[in-house]
Formats: structure tokens, C-alpha cells, sequence
């Protein structure tokens, strides 16, 4: 036969075969259960596919999106079955396509093994034991434990198939692991929003119970409950859901809850569109709309998602401060905070006259923060924590097992920066206790340059800087981090009045044309100006004056930056260097 013919009916073939895979709308599988896990191989460059899970216990299916592996496994995913040993379970795989050699591959298993100390997983920030995460959730602390909720992926590390994950700590600095505590059901996807304690059974699941107020994302976005009795280990969602239907609006979500002692009622803002909306209840159960705020004030540069609001004591009265996330519409690109500060009652919020937009934090890297609820009053800190990522580029970062992790936790303060009130946030009190070996370094006198060539010795990329600068009679002036080959630049103008973040040198860059690009915020004059520097792998958190200037920034050096550099156009004095290891 002509060689030629024979290659062209090999072609031929393959390709029938390859468009006979695609064309099968659907694959059914069934797995007597035997051992804890179902493991699935993810291939993270194929496409996504669409599996219905049907268990025993319920007639209705989970439904999750999973890149299942096509060519090669680049890692697996779990599916918790234990509590279906002896039992079937069915998945139906749609449209797969060339996913058959996933499919092939599905596993049972009582061990699920992962590289959890990869490359560019912090130290002392949190992140998802594996798959994605994005926004913190239903933060709250509850009889000695902070609980940590997030958007989570447990079936990838890029964004989809949300859930609530969970994790508690007792010190706002180790965490603790739980399982799922929501999962999408025939409402939809399991969005963000925020949890309460109903200290006095006002929905009548309880005394104490702990209720979540979450969005689902399904046909529309529609706000619900659940209910938990047995601190927040297992949540029953309630049978009435949703508490708040909607139909007109497709940015509908993101609740966040607290108990308003004077009008003795909950109130609920929610963002709604480029506006928040305030909702009051008496029970958690039925809500009445009551105001809106947004229209004309603050940046509408994108949708308005994961709204707070809270009380702040400044020159012994009170005032109200309202956070709103917004993507896109950052003031150095992609996503970010805005913050309005004001009077609240029954009437609604109002602004006092300040510059807006302000921000919570100017680097590219701190989104969708909100804070805890229920601190002790003897306590009576605003603890907030937010997402450690940016949507221009979130989905591509260079980890593997794991996508994204949390800012420090910060304590929340308004104060005055010369001009005006500004929100403050600075590193919790327990963050210090992490520190461990110090290198205490001699006052610097520089002029143009100076280099501190070692850090620390052993430095494993965990690590905080501390000191003063003194910039005299200098108008440009900062510092740099450096292995000899990256680096990351922080630059202080006060010709014009603001501070910069440089990472376009500062190692693994090509993943997103976006993510090289610089960051500015607005710095008061000083005569001295205190930095506080935490460094966590792949992550830079900069304070300024105990966070009148506070900047997040990712960056993936190849290798761990060990020097510092500084720089002035005169001469500038460097004060109270300490360097301390973090354990």
C-alpha cells in the first residue's frame, strides 16, 4: 500500500477517534467506596470539565469543574468519601473529551500526599492546605478560637467551584485546618459574606449559635444561612433559604453582618452594583431594605464587592468606617480597598469631607478585607485580615499546590497624618511573637549608598526589618532588597509626595503582563519616617509610621534577598536597625 495512504488513513483515524471522544456528551462512572479518598489527576493547562457527583445520602448531585488530565498529572485533588465505605457512589462526566485519560486515572486512596513546603509558600501567613483561595469569609472569634473562612477551590488552584473553607487559630498566627464548612448546593456556588454569634437565640437555633450570612451564586445572587451548634464544626443551612431573593441585580452579594445595640436589630450591608445597601433584621431570617450609599463619591471604576462596616474611637468620639472592595479600579491597577469615614444611624451613612478615594492599603496585593466580629470588649480591637493576591493576575502566580494566602492580620486605628484622618492598620501584637534570632545593626549615616551585605545568617526568606530614617535634607531616598541579581526598590519622594514599590527586577515576572507594574502611594512630610518590613517568601508587607502608609506586594525572587541597599540624593540617617528571623 502507498506509504502515503497509509499515513493519511492513520491521520485520518487519530482524528476520528480524537472528535468521537468530544462528540460523547457524556461519561458515567461508578465507584464502590473502599477507602477514604477520591483522588482526581489535574492538568492545569487542560480544560475544565464538568462532573456530577451523586451520592447515596442525597438526591441531589455536587456539581464541580476540574481540570482533569489529559497529557500528564500535575498534581491531585481530593474528594472526601469516607463516610461512604461499602457504598456507590456515581459521577457523570460531561462533554469529556480528551479527558479520558483522567478519567482512566481516578483513584481511591487513604493517603492524599502534597508538597506542602513548595517553594513560595509562606511561613506565618496563612494559605489553603492545597487549591485556591481568595477572599477571607464569616470571620469571627468564638470561645477562645478566631475562625478563619475563605473562598475556596478544594478541586484546583485557580479560581471555581467556591466553597467555604475553614481553619481557627488561638493567636491570630497559627492555624488549625477544618473541613468544608459549605458547599454548593441547587442555589448555587457558595460565595463570600460573613458569620455572627446570636448571643440572645434571636433566629432560634440556639443560644451562641454561629450563623453565616453567605451569597449564592446561582442563576442570580441571592443572600442565605446557615446555623452551626457545635462551634462552627458542622453547618446546617437553613430550610427557608434565601432570606433575601433577588432578580434585578447581578452584582448582588458579599453580606456582611453585625448587631447594632442601638437599633437593637441586625444589620446587614451588601453590595449591590457600584452602591452598598443597608438591610436591618430581628432575626437573621427576614430583612427590610433601608438605605443605599455610593452613588457619586469614591471610585466606580469597577464593581463594589466585600463591604464592612465598623465603629472607631478618634479624638474620644466615634466614627464609622465603611470599607469597599472594588475590581477593577485600584489606584495602581486591578483590585483593591476603598474606605469612607462617617456617621451611621437609621437613617443611613454619611461621609465626612474627605479626599476620595482612599485606600486601605496602596500596594497591588491586599483585597476584599473585611474584620473579625465578636472580640471581646476587653479586648475591643478591629482585627482585619484581607485577600493576598490581585485579579489582574491571581490565577497565574507561580505556586502549584497551592494559590494565595491572607495578609497579616492588622489591627485597624484612624489617626492623623498631618492633614487628615486616615485609616490605619498595622500588625496585630501577636505577630511579635513569631521573632526570633535578632540582628541588631549600628546606626547608618549614608551618603548616596550603603549596604547591609547580610541580613541574617541561615536566612530562609522569613524574616522582618526595622529602623528610621531620617531624611534630612533629602527629597529622594530608599531602600532595596537584593540577592545580587533581583530586587525590590522602595522609593520615598516627598518633592511630591508619595512612596513607590518597584518589582519589575525582583525575579519571576513573565507569568502576567500586568504584574510588573509599579505602585505609588500618597506619604505625608515627616522629619523621620518608622518602616516596619515583613518579608514571607513571596510577599513584602510595608508600614510606614505604624501603618499611616500601609503596602502589600507580592514577588517570586529566585533566589532569598539577603541585602539590603539604601539610597538617598543626599544624605539621609539610618536608626534603630533591628532584623529579626521569623519562626
Amino acid at each position: 500500500m502507498n506509504k502515503k495512504i497509509v499515513i493519511l488513513m492513520l491521520v485520518v483515524f487519530i482524528y476520528s477517534c480524537r472528535y468521537s471522544q468530544q462528540a460523547t456528551k457524556s461519561v458515567n462512572k461508578e465507584y464502590k467506596i473502599e477507602s477514604s479518598f477520591l483522588l482526581f489527576p489535574v492538568e492545569d493547562s487542560a480544560g475544565e470539565i464538568k462532573i456530577n457527583i451523586t451520592f447515596p445520602d442525597t438526591k441531589e448531585p455536587g456539581k464541580y469543574w476540574i481540570r482533569l488530565a489529559q497529557n500528564k498529572v500535575d498534581y491531585w485533588v481530593k474528594l472526601n468519601v469516607g463516610d461512604y465505605k461499602g457504598k456507590n457512589i456515581q459521577l457523570n462526566f460531561e462533554n469529556p473529551g480528551v479527558a479520558s485519560y483522567g478519567i482512566s486515572r481516578i483513584k481511591q486512596s487513604d493517603k492524599f500526599d502534597l508538597e506542602y513546603n513548595e517553594k513560595y509558600r509562606p511561613d506565618f501567613h496563612f494559605t489553603p492546605e492545597y487549591g485556591w483561595m481568595n477572599d477571607p469569609n464569616g470571620m469571627v472569634y468564638l470561645q477562645g478560637e478566631y475562625h478563619l473562612f475563605y473562598q475556596y477551590n478544594p478541586y484546583g488552584n485557580k479560581w471555581g467551584n467556591m466553597h467555604w473553607g475553614h481553619a481557627v487559630s488561638t493567636d491570630l498566627t497559627s492555624w488549625t485546618y477544618l473541613p468544608v464548612a459549605l458547599k454548593p448546593d441547587s442555589l448555587g456556588d457558595i460565595f463570600s459574606g460573613s458569620a455572627v454569634v446570636d448571643e440572645n437565640n434571636t433566629a432560634g437555633f440556639g443560644k451562641n449559635a454561629l450563623i453565616a450570612i453567605y451569597t449564592a451564586n446561582g442563576k442570580s445572587q441571592q443572600q442565605c444561612i446557615a446555623y452551626s451548634t457545635d462551634r462552627g464544626r458542622t453547618f446546617t443551612k437553613y430550610k427557608g433559604n434565601p432570606v433575601i431573593t433577588n432578580t434585578a441585580i447581578r452584582d448582588f452579594r458579599d453580606p456582611k453582618v453585625s448587631w447594632n445595640t442601638q437599633l437593637k436589630q441586625w444589620v446587614m450591608v451588601l453590595a449591590t452594583g457600584q452602591t452598598v445597601t443597608f438591610f436591618t433584621s430581628p432575626d437573621l431570617k427576614k430583612w427590610s431594605m433601608k438605605s443605599k450609599f455610593g452613588d457619586g463619591i469614591g471610585s466606580h471604576a469597577g464593581v463594589w464587592e466585600c463591604p464592612d462596616i465598623f465603629p472607631l474611637t478618634y479624638k474620644g468620639a466615634t466614627k464609622w468606617v465603611l470599607l469597599v472592595s472594588i475590581n477593577p479600579g485600584s489606584p495602581n491597577g486591578g483590585s483593591a480597598t476603598q474606605y469612607f469615614i462617617g456617621s451611621f444611624d437609621e437613617t443611613g451613612f454619611r461621609v465626612d469631607p474627605l479626599p476620595y478615594p482612599l485606600w486601605v492599603d496602596y500596594g497591588r496585593d491586599d483585597y476584599a478585607g473585611v474584620t473579625w466580629s465578636n472580640i471581646p470588649a476587653a479586648d475591643g480591637r478591629r482585627i482585619f485580615a484581607g485577600w493576598m493576591s490581585n485579579w489582574d493576575y491571581a490565577n497565574d502566580v507561580p505556586s502549584r499546590y497551592f494559590r494565595n494566602a491572607t495578609t497579616l492580620p492588622r489591627e485597624l486605628t484612624i489617626v492623623d497624618n498631618g492633614h487628615h484622618p486616615v485609616l490605619a492598620s498595622y500588625p496585630v501584637k501577636e505577630v511579635n511573637l513569631l521573632r526570633d534570632d535578632v540582628n541588631i545593626v549600628p546606626d547608618i549615616s549614608v551618603n548616596k549608598e550603603f549596604t547591609i551585605k547580610e541580613l541574617l545568617k541561615n536566612n530562609d526568606g522569613s524574616y522582618e526589618v526595622l529602623f528610621n530614617i531620617q531624611p534630612n535634607a533629602s527629597k529622594l531616598f530608599g531602600f532595596l532588597l537584593t540577592n545580587g541579581d533581583e530586587e525590590l526598590r522602595f522609593n520615598f519622594d516627598t518633592s511630591t509626595g508619595f512612596a513607590s514599590i518597584d518589582r519589575s527586577k525582583s525575579g519571576v515576572v513573565g507569568f502576567s503582563d500586568r504584574f510588573a507594574l509599579g505602585m505609588s502611594a500618597p506619604l505625608a512630610v515627616h522629619p523621620e519616617y518608622n518602616i516596619r518590613l515583613l518579608i514571607d517568601k513571596a510577599s513584602a508587607e510595608l508600614f510606614v509610621n505604624r501603618g499611616e502608609t500601609t503596602m502589600t506586594t507580592l514577588f517570586f525572587p529566585k533566589n532569598i534577598m539577603n541585602r539590603i541597599q539604601f539610597f538617598t540624593d543626599k544624605t539621609i540617617d539610618i536608626r534603630n536597625i533591628n532584623i529579626y528571623n521569623i519562626k
